[in-house]
């Protein structure tokens, strides 16, 4: 005759019985039931020492990528650098150079005619072979809209083993263009390699118009009289040095990834953060409130 523990034949041995304890903390402190008490709890464990800021930043990163939409981070239309094949090889050989860019969009004589991807790589047989066709040089272009969500985009890249997508608007048109590292970017943060130029004209990129009007990517570490005189406003620069800086001066905080607030009629977004410091900013115009009007 076979021996059965107490509690029946039923129960369940394999399964580890949780101490008292265990169960107390369960109850004293419930698991989180949404992302912003996720994340509270994340960041009480980065205080306590239990979770280092890069493991921080790269969480906040993936929350981050699931948020946000092509849109909000491509390279705008006027900021690509394209190559026409409808012009010779030797007026754009230049500006592969100087960029230094492991991809091109090809264009055949207009930004919205796109004919393909060009690898830099694949320039080195026009010096090596007699007979080179550029056109057959090119690989096919994947378009996307706007509206994509970045996680899927990222999902989409790794799948079909892309690299870079070329953003079309709503009429078809080509609004810009994104790669796999602008995505990864919003986890890991910047990577930057020995080609990445960082010169003062491009701290701040405009973007597409929101529904308030005009927007602007801004890199945190922008000197705030530049911010000034590029849009035209007056924000005060008494005790820090940097748009980053007024910021956390505001808040009286370190920013964190997707906060919105408003500084002197300016709404801020927080594109990129990590534990320890800003890097990119999402700056929108809102209108002038008028005398009387309630805020």
């Amino acid at each position: 005759m076979q021996d059965y523990p107490p509690g029946g034949r039923s129960a369940d041995h394999t399964k580890p019985h949780r101490s008292l304890f265990e169960r107390l903390t369960a109850l004293i402190s419930p698991e989180p039931e949404n992302r912003s008490e996720l994340l509270e709890v994340l960041h009480d464990a980065h205080e306590r020492n239990l979770l280092d800021a890069d493991a921080l930043s790269m969480i906040e990163g993936v929350f981050q990528v699931s948020d946000l939409c092509v849109r909000d981070i491509m390279i705008p239309r006027s900021q690509m650098d394209v190559v026409d094949i409808a012009r010779p090889i030797e007026e754009w050989m230049p500006m592969v150079l100087t960029t230094a860019h492991s991809r091109f969009p090809a264009v055949d004589g207009d930004r919205d005619k796109v004919a393909g991807i060009l690898l830099a790589k694949d320039l080195l047989r026009y010096y090596a072979e007699d007979e080179f066709d550029l056109r057959d040089m090119l690989r096919p272009a994947v378009f996307i809209p706007e509206s994509k969500r970045l996680n899927v985009l990222l999902r989409d890249f790794r799948a079909n083993r892309n690299h870079i997508a070329i953003v079309v608007d709503e009429y078809g048109g080509v609004a810009g263009l994104i790669t796999i590292e602008d995505v990864l970017e919003q986890i890991v943060g910047d990577i930057e390699d020995e080609y990445d130029f960082d010169e003062e004209e491009d701290n701040i990129l405009p973007v597409k118009d929101g529904d308030l009007g005009p927007r602007w990517r801004v890199r945190a570490l922008t000197e705030i009289e530049q911010f000034n005189h590029t849009l035209g406003t007056a924000l005060a620069n008494e005790d820090v040095d940097t748009i980053g800086g007024l910021v956390a001066n505001h808040l009286g905080r370190m920013p964190r990834k997707g906060e919105q607030f408003v500084i002197d009629d300016l709404r801020f977004e927080v594109l990129r953060a990590d534990a320890r410091q800003v890097h990119v900013l999402l700056v929108e115009k809102l209108p002038r409130r008028t005398f009387g009007e309630t805020p």
